[in-house]
Formats: C-alpha cells, sequence, structure tokens
C-alpha cells in the first residue's frame, strides 16, 4: 500500500511530526512524502518534496528517489500547480538520490504541462552525476540546469 502524507511546517526549523511546526520562521514550506509499505514491516520514503513561492516562481525541492514510485506524484503536483495557475517551475534536483528513464518522463511532462499553460520549468542540478544523465539523453539541450534556486529564479527573470 502507498500512503502519501502531506503538511507544512516553518523553513529553518526541524521537521518532528508532520505538519507541525514549533513556531519561529515567517516563511512556511508545503512538503510531503510518499510512503511504501515493505514486507516485514520496513518503511522507504521514495520521494519527497517541498513548495516553496518565490514570486512568480513556484519551486520544488525534491528528495529521495525520482523513479517509477515517486513519479506519479510529481506529475500530480505539478498538475495541481499547473491547474491554480502556477505555470513557472522550478525543480530543484540537488537532493535526488536516484532518478531512471521514468523520473526523467516525469521532468519532461512538467515541462510540457507548464508551456502548454504559458509557463516555463527550469532545473535545478548541481550535482555532476544528474548533470551527466541529462546531458547523455541530450535533455541539457532541452532544459535549463542551474546551479541553485537563486541562480534559476535569476536567471530566467
Amino acid at each position: 500500500p502507498v500512503q502519501v502524507e502531506e503538511g507544512s511546517f516553518h523553513v529553518g526549523e526541524p521537521r518532528r511530526t508532520p505538519g507541525v511546526a514549533s513556531g519561529g520562521s515567517t516563511r512556511s514550506v508545503t512538503w510531503a512524502s510518499t510512503i511504501v509499505q515493505h514486507r516485514g514491516g520496513g518503511i522507504h520514503v521514495h520521494l519527497e518534496f517541498h513548495r516553496i513561492s518565490r514570486n512568480p516562481w513556484t519551486v520544488l525541492v525534491l528528495r529521495g528517489d525520482l523513479d517509477m514510485a515517486g513519479a506519479p506524484r510529481l506529475r500530480q503536483e505539478v498538475a495541481q500547480l499547473v491547474a491554480a495557475g502556477d505555470a513557472r517551475l522550478v525543480l530543484d534536483l540537488a537532493a535526488i538520490d536516484f532518478i531512471d528513464s521514468t523520473g526523467l518522463g516525469a521532468v519532461i511532462g512538467a515541462l510540457r504541462r507548464g508551456r502548454s499553460h504559458e509557463g516555463e520549468l527550469v532545473l535545478v542540478c548541481p550535482e555532476p552525476r544528474l548533470q551527466r544523465v541529462f546531458e547523455m539523453c541530450d535533455l541539457d539541450r532541452v532544459f535549463e540546469l542551474h546551479g541553485s534556486v537563486d541562480a534559476a529564479v535569476g536567471a530566467s527573470a
């Protein structure tokens, strides 16, 4: 069974319990995790993301594995954002541990969905191992790859 948890917390504070923040910060971040129950009772978080507003951009900070288990959740999130009018997206892939062809397909799908709504999609991809994946597939010609969220937002402003 797959369980999706959602909530929010404040930037700069440790997340102790899903959806519970302990005051202090002024910038909220929305997060979600896809949790898969394995035989023997163990759980593994495949993909976690945080949504940050950097007007006029929406930044999705991804962490974990962007594979066949996590890609549908990314597709769903992008579809919801674009439907709500947030078509200028930054995908921050700095904390992605693993990406497969299904994950790449979800990233390409996010680009297509954003463009179909007069939007843009840029990637934060500072890790050489991930950059190499995009280069091997010639996707570095399709996507703008940036070293940080600030560079992505600033270059495309």
